[in-house]
């Protein structure tokens, strides 16, 4: 088991994502810990900051700008162990947006999977070298099964959610692991004006649920717990009714 107090450096990739500050949050991180926020907008990066208990840097990161991810991530590890690497940037378009721009649907992608990847690669070689370290990928229940109403979306979590297992049996062995999270419909400024889906959740729940299940050592955790039952049903679902659904 691992105690959230000896985490001391936190890299949050996606530094103002709603959902990993309230991973932070969650964790209750001792005065003297340090939070690397890595993100586009330095003022909302500043201002994320203010509001965390510790002592906090920021970075500039842009998931899309994949040369640089190796640079940014090495910046980040110069300042010593990094215990924790919360890999959290992406965007949300609507389908029927992404049908009319191809070009928007390959800069999701590219957000939502290529700099997850590139970054994340970088991260584990350098935690594979320090021996310890605990990285947390953001999936989605949306990658278990893409639907037409968002398939762009579901197919680059789908990817994220391979990636994320396959890092993490690569890992095994070397003092590194890898928690996968699966979170429903969150609540939040991503998805702003859009319906809830039925088991809807909020970043604060999902903070909560990453805090226990990286205290517990798990590997994979779903936000709300029932959905792991339920992505067994949408599998199994044939594919003629699957067509059928419009979320």
């Amino acid at each position: 088991m691992t105690s959230t107090e000896l985490i001391g450096r936190v890299l949050l990739l996606g530094g103002t994502s709603e959902i990993g500050l309230e991973i932070i949050a969650a964790l209750r991180l001792q005065p003297d810990a340090e939070v690397v926020l890595a993100g586009r907008d330095e003022q909302q990066l500043a201002a994320a900051g203010k509001a965390l208990p510790c002592r906090v840097r920021t970075l500039p990161y842009d998931a899309t700008d994949l040369a640089a991810h190796d640079a940014v991530v090495r910046d980040a590890f110069a300042g010593g162990d990094i215990d924790l690497v919360i890999s959290a940037a992406g965007i949300l378009v609507g389908q029927a947006a992404l049908e009319d721009d191809p070009l928007q649907a390959g800069l999701l992608v590219e957000t939502n999977l290529t700099g997850h990847v590139t970054t994340l690669i970088a991260a584990a070689t350098r935690l594979r070298a320090q021996g310890h370290g605990t990285i947390v990928v953001l999936s989605s229940v949306a990658a278990i099964r893409p639907r037409k109403a968002n398939f762009v979306y579901g197919a680059a979590k789908a990817g994220l959610d391979a990636f994320a297992r396959g890092l993490a049996d690569s890992l095994h062995g070397s003092g590194v692991r890898v928690l996968l999270v699966r979170p429903g419909f969150v609540t939040g400024r991503m998805t702003a004006g859009m319906a809830p889906a039925p088991l809807a959740t909020t970043p604060a729940a999902v903070g909560a649920a990453v805090a226990e299940a990286i205290s517990k050592d798990r590997a994979t955790v779903w936000v709300p717990a029932a959905l792991a039952p339920l992505s067994a049903v949408l599998r199994a679902v044939p594919r003629p009714v699957w067509r059928q659904l419009r979320r």
